[in-house]
């Protein structure tokens, strides 16, 4: 980690009052942004970027801005802290204040947040809105470096605005909001090391919308509420969550919910985003960080875009002034309830049982036939405003759970399951010497696959398990995870192969899936046999397969695989998950 840390030391006179101010850019022209140089149609640069923040820390003791970490384009990653004590000590900050943790750019062609928070850090620096007494702000002013880079004005063909901008995908064409679980980019790599050291109590990640139209500017995608530990998830929904919107409603901005609709009208209702541990705001809530993505509305104009992130933004510094004790006593809270905890919910599904009503601010659509093609297309009329009372569903219940392990066991071959996490600050130890003992032990039953490649990977979902206890033998350097820490649910969600976003169905774990040693059927033939002349059982069990399934039946080669998998020929890692559970 490198620091780039910027303080003046003036000695002043009253000769030279007048040019011995704390500050040497204290007038904000001196710092005009991009942005508003082009009056609000331009978005700074990568460049640009970096040096607006230097030149900030350079002249305001209040900012520092540092260097950690790498990613996929060969750049550092950068996090610039606005703390007006002058502090940047996180073991200090992490006593004393609330702590925002702001990120930019992770789609870069989503630009409005890059040149909002600019705009933001200058005027706390400048002392030109009120400055916080109890939070701290921290922000990564470009997180997709690669995709600033590869700047264009095309890629974003439903947008009004920037003039230019940068691509969606990073320097590996990797879209960087699927990637906090399975960390394939160095970019997930180094954001895991900046969360850990700045350790957020709220995060708020700057996005722009796709979908439908309607009247807002602005739409909030909090983390899904019910998934959260404790009071967390209550906190969110019932104060937090209002308490934004009522504080932009005063200001004279409306928000709504993420407008969770495609090629459909919004009217008709629709449901909750729910953020996955893929996605940045799912990732930071296995902490208990409170998380939200900003979209603001891709068809309204770029310099209402970015002054609309740039108020939410403050009026989210506002809310942790007043209630950062609160939150940071909810989240200590959340933890605790979490070790008490017997089960963990690891699938989720829409409650139909309770719903919200939103008075929803759209556009009529119209269904008229399309020039183009001939079949039937969507057309929004702007000019036929509406305010109607629609349902949106934002309450989900867990459809599947398992139970909370002590541990687990993971063997120290699976080196990039043990990278991720130690990058992730879990705790574990190792075994001291090979040993037998005594877990539960997961054979995979049956898990889907998509079709087509899913960044970079050919998703397992629908997985399920067969569980059974067993004696293993571990061996000596062997991991043990404890889950009463404070990266429980991280453990949870990766290491539980039924888990949405696991190791498991990111392909971690796809050697097993591949049975290595086979047969030849001349000679098991003979072995076959002799099996079911010695078993009464599965004689019976095998007849009646034969019996009851004609494609069985119907398949010599079929019939003598599920006769080999039941010999004693047949390969225990085959289909076995490699990592075991240690029960309480």
């Amino acid at each position: 980690m490198k620091t780039v840390s910027f303080r003046l030391f003036i000695v002043c006179t009253t000769i030279f009052f007048l040019s011995c101010e704390k500050r040497t850019t204290s007038n904000s022209t001196d710092l005009r942004t991009p942005f508003e140089t082009s009056k609000g149609k331009e978005t700074a640069t990568y460049q640009q970027t970096i040096e607006f923040y230097i030149k900030l820390a350079k002249g305001f003791p209040e900012i520092n801005i540092q260097t950690i970490g790498n990613t996929d384009s060969g750049n550092p990653l950068h996090i610039v802290t606005y703390n007006p004590d002058g502090d940047f000590n996180y073991k200090h900050i992490h006593e004393e204040k609330t702590v925002i943790l702001i990120n930019n750019g992770i789609h870069p062609g989503e630009s409005d947040g890059i040149d909002a928070t600019m705009l933001l850090f200058r005027d706390l620096a400048n002392e030109k809105i009120d400055t916080p007494v109890n939070t701290v702000l921290v922000t990564i002013p470009i997180y997709n470096i690669g995709g600033s880079l590869n700047r264009n004005s095309n890629t974003r063909a439903n947008q009004n605005g920037p003039e230019s901008y940068g691509f969606r995908g990073n320097a590996r064409n990797y879209d960087l909001n699927r990637d906090f679980i399975k960390s394939d980019t160095k970019n997930a790599k180094t954001f895991a090391e900046i969360y850990h050291l700045v350790k957020p109590d709220i995060f708020i990640d700057n996005h722009v919308s796709n979908g439908a139209d309607y009247q807002y500017t602005l739409t909030h995608l909090f983390t899904q509420h019910n998934k959260l530990a404790g009071e967390t998830g209550s906190y969110l929904h019932k104060i937090l969550m209002p308490a934004l919107q009522d504080s932009l409603s005063d200001a004279n901005w409306d928000i709504t919910p993420y407008v969770n609709v495609f090629n459909r009208t919004p009217e008709t209702g629709f449901q909750q985003f729910m953020d996955h541990p893929r996605y940045s705001t799912g990732y930071t809530t296995l902490w208990n960080t409170l998380g939200m993505m900003v979209e603001t509305h891709m068809l309204k104009p770029y310099k209402e875009r970015v002054n609309g992130t740039y108020l939410l933004m403050k009026k989210m510094i506002g809310i942790a002034e007043k209630e950062g004790k609160r939150i940071t006593e909810i989240r200590k809270n959340a933890l605790t309830e979490q070790f008490k905890s017997t089960y963990y919910p690891i699938a989720w599904q829409v409650d139909t049982s309770k719903t919200s009503q939103l008075n929803f601010k759209g556009y009529k659509a119209d269904t008229v036939i399309s020039k183009i093609t001939g079949f039937n297309r969507l057309k929004y009329n702007r000019k036929a405003p509406f305010t109607k009372k629609v349902v949106y569903q934002d309450h989900f219940i867990a459809s599947d759970s398992i139970k909370i392990p002590k541990a687990y066991i993971i063997g120290k071959q699976w080196v990039n399951v043990i990278d991720l996490l130690q990058r992730n600050k879990i705790e574990f130890t190792s075994f001291k010497k090979d040993t037998i003992i005594d877990v539960e032990i997961y054979k995979i039953a049956d898990y889907k696959t998509v079709d087509n490649p899913y960044e970079g990977h050919y998703l397992h979902y629908n997985t399920q398990v067969k569980t059974a206890l067993s004696q293993q033998k571990v061996f000596s350097g062997d991991l043990l995870v404890h889950t009463d820490q404070a990266g429980i649910r991280y453990v949870l969600e990766t290491l539980e192969p039924a888990a949405v976003d696991s190791f498991f169905n990111w392909n971690f774990f796809d050697t097993i899936l591949q049975q290595k040693e086979g047969f030849s059927p001349y000679v098991f033939e003979d072995t076959a046999l002799l099996m079911l002349e010695n078993d009464s059982v599965l004689k019976k069990e095998f007849e009646l397969k034969k019996q009851t399934e004609k494609h069985f039946s119907d398949n010599w080669y079929a019939q003598l695989s599920w006769l080999f998998k039941r010999s004693k020929h047949y390969e225990e890692a085959h289909m076995k998950y490699p990592i075991y559970r240690l029960p309480k």
